[in-house]
């Protein structure tokens, strides 16, 4: 099991930039598309159309990156949370108690 919180490093946020370009990009040409359809042939519709369905092929797919990259990390993170849990099950049940006991003080003075 990978016990490394950031196995890659940058995973997300490297595509962060590239999905919010693809995504600015599919408005730009549905954009387009909806100008070009009041004054455009047949021909042009259906170019235009074409472009428009290439972005959003895109888009999806960056979208689907991005989804599986936030669940591995996410898998990651529960696997190195249970390692150190079993590993260390009095430190995180004193800090659970702290935490309630703090919580429970500050709700008493409400």
């Amino acid at each position: 099991m990978n016990t490394e919180m950031n196995a890659r490093p940058g995973a997300i946020e490297g595509k962060d930039g590239v999905l919010v370009k693809d995504i600015k990009s599919v408005v730009g040409s549905a954009d387009t598309l909806m100008k070009d359809v009041a004054s455009a042939t047949t021909q042009g519709y259906a170019a235009a159309r074409t472009r428009v369905e290439g972005k959003l092929i895109e888009a999806r797919s960056g979208l689907d990156d991005a989804r599986l990259a936030v669940a591995q990390k996410t898998r990651n993170a529960a696997g190195v949370t249970n390692v150190y849990v079993r590993e260390n099950p009095w430190r995180v049940l004193s800090v659970a108690a702290a935490t309630g006991l703090v919580i429970g003080f500050f709700l008493s003075r409400r």
